[in-house]
């Protein structure tokens, strides 16, 4: 599955697409449902083909390395695949290390996902924010040129989480969450000095929105958490502004890329976010 041959496949399946042409939005697990509800709400009749990386979970703690190799080539086969009209990577992690190599390698409109920090420090009142994150996203230096460029006026604290991936992921399965874990979380953040003046907290991966509330609730203090979700969706719909769409198009499907005991698990809370086929690579 090399990059050369991922590129040439997604450049010849992507050449001609149709109206029936699906979005494809990617990400390592179900994060990127949080980026799909807002696209569906101003693309309502584009088809959406949903694939979670499930066999690669979870990106926030592999190397750059693995990741720069394995996303261009699995992007290149689900394009071979659905013949998508665009590609969302509705990952942080996914977007700070290898948007450029994607956009390289494939002849398809690719939209990214990078952390909100220009509008939390224009919201900020204290200049204090925090990036919540996982390990591999806040230690890149993409976050060091944003921090630079949008909020040099802040103190810019970081914090990685892979439990809080995992908590998200639990809560679309329907599983009991321990509020104890939110707290113990946050305070990797607010615990760091200058923590006590943070009033917004970038949710700098796609899987943090799932459980905003749970968030919100654990937190010691009022606090704005902000995402990048609603400009994904405006990028994605303005890239498509040309787009005929079908009257009536196909059900969106959910897609894995590996099967397991686990998938199932997730049926009810896919079909909320009304994807209602599950399919395996």
């Amino acid at each position: 599955m090399g990059l050369p041959r991922a590129a040439v496949a997604a450049k010849a399946a992507t050449a001609m697409p149709t109206t029936a042409s699906p979005i494809l939005i990617f990400d390592s697990g179900v994060g990127g449902l949080s980026v799909l509800a807002p696209i569906r709400a101003l693309l309502p009749h584009a088809p959406i083909v949903y694939a979670a990386d499930n066999a690669g979970y979870p990106y926030g703690t592999r190397s750059e390395v693995e990741i720069t190799a394995r996303i261009p080539a699995l992007l290149g086969r689900l394009a071979e695949r659905y013949d998508p009209r665009l590609i969302v990577i509705a990952c942080n992690t996914a977007s700070t290390i290898a948007l450029d190599a994607v956009r390289a390698a494939l002849d398809v409109p690719i939209v990214g996902t990078v952390p909100a920090i220009k509008p939390a420090a224009a919201r900020s009142k204290s200049r204090a924010i925090g990036v919540l994150g996982t390990d591999a996203t806040v230690r890149q230096p993409y976050v060091d040129r944003l921090a630079a460029e949008f909020a040099a006026d802040c103190t810019v604290l970081r914090h990685g989480s892979a439990e809080l991936v995992d908590l998200a992921e639990a809560k679309l399965r329907g599983e009991p969450l321990d509020p104890a874990a939110f707290a113990r979380i946050l305070d990797g953040l607010l615990g760091q000095p200058g923590g006590d003046a943070i009033d917004s907290i970038v949710l700098a991966c796609t899987h943090f929105p799932l459980v905003e509330s749970e968030l919100a609730a654990a937190a010691p203090r009022p606090i704005a958490f902000i995402d990048g979700k609603e400009g994904i969706a405006r990028r994605t719909a303005w890239l498509l502004r040309h787009t005929t769409w079908p009257e009536q198009p196909r059900a969106d499907t959910a897609l894995f890329t590996r099967n397991g005991g686990t998938i199932d698990r997730y049926r009810e809370g896919l079909a909320q976010f009304g994807l209602s086929g599950i399919e395996t690579l």
